[in-house]
């Protein structure tokens, strides 16, 4: 009897194991897609940048005076004294800080429009009040030509951006609204027109690059970092200011004599590379 027993429980086991491989078996879950972020300019961003600025005008002015001699003249020797100022191209370091923002339509590759808005600081002082005196001036007059680049230490702009998006690289053309002004203008005190502030506009245009999210020059945690070169045109306009040469009493720091010896526009280039810190959209 216990051999049965035994039989039954031994072939019951069998059967409901035999039953249970017929089953069918659960599919394994699939695996969990995590789509990669797709890049976009969309965001606010700030940076620095630096580079270089020449002059961009053609320097077609006259630049040459006559100090009177005579009996009360300016002069060592009595007789009339030609004052030249080198008309020569200016050049200097420029570098300052930039923020802006961007909106790209289609992420990926698409359209970009944004606006961006720096502050630069020019090293055009090297040429500053640049003469040769053909003779002698007296002691205590000197003379200084306050017009040009020569009289601009900053500069800035206000610009829109538009341009095309290839992933991560964006080329741009750029343009608005430009400012500027110097200490050279205000170098005399006692003159009515050396008020040196001016405006005008630039255009340009460059290419920028988005760096990986975890670059070793991402000290902010930005979304991105982003490299540019960048090359852009300034035009100031003087208006009437200043567009002469002047001999200063350097006793009393007030002009004596004034030429309006033509005018050197305020026109010069800059390239410049930057670096940019990216907040927002990835």
């Amino acid at each position: 009897m216990t051999k049965l027993l035994s039989s039954l429980a031994a072939f019951t086991a069998l059967t409901a194991a035999a039953s249970a491989a017929d089953l069918p078996r659960r599919a394994a879950p699939p695996p969990v897609f995590t789509p990669v972020p797709v890049f976009t300019w969309t965001g606010a961003y700030f940076g620095i940048n630096a580079g270089y600025a020449f002059d961009a005008s053609d320097r077609n002015t006259g630049n040459t005076f006559v100090v009177p001699g005579g009996a009360g003249g300016y002069t060592v020797s009595g007789a009339p004294v030609a004052v030249t100022f080198r008309n020569r191209s200016q050049d200097g370091f420029s570098g300052g800080g930039q923020i802006g923002y961007n909106y790209q339509f289609t992420p990926g590759s698409g359209v970009v429009v944004g606006f961006e808005a720096d502050a630069q600081y020019l090293d055009f002082g090297r040429d500053r009040n640049n003469a040769f005196v053909n003779g002698g001036i007296r002691p205590g007059f000197y003379a200084t030509d306050p017009r040009g680049l020569s009289s601009l230490d900053f500069f800035g702009t206000v610009r829109g951006r538009l341009g095309y998006a290839f992933d991560r690289t964006l080329v741009y053309g750029t343009g608005g609204f430009a400012y500027g002004s110097g200490s050279a203008d205000r170098s005399f005190g006692g003159y009515a027109g050396n008020d040196s502030f001016r405006t005008g506009w630039t255009a340009g245009g460059g290419v920028e690059f988005a760096l990986p999210t975890d670059s070793f020059l991402n000290f902010f945690r930005s979304n991105a970092v982003t490299l540019k070169i960048e090359g852009l045109y300034v035009n100031l306009d003087r208006g009437t200011r200043n567009q002469g040469a002047f001999l200063i009493d350097a006793a009393s720091n007030v002009p004596v004599l004034y030429s309006g010896v033509g005018r050197r526009s305020d026109e010069f280039a800059v390239v410049r590379a930057g670096l940019n810190y990216k907040f927002g959209s990835y």
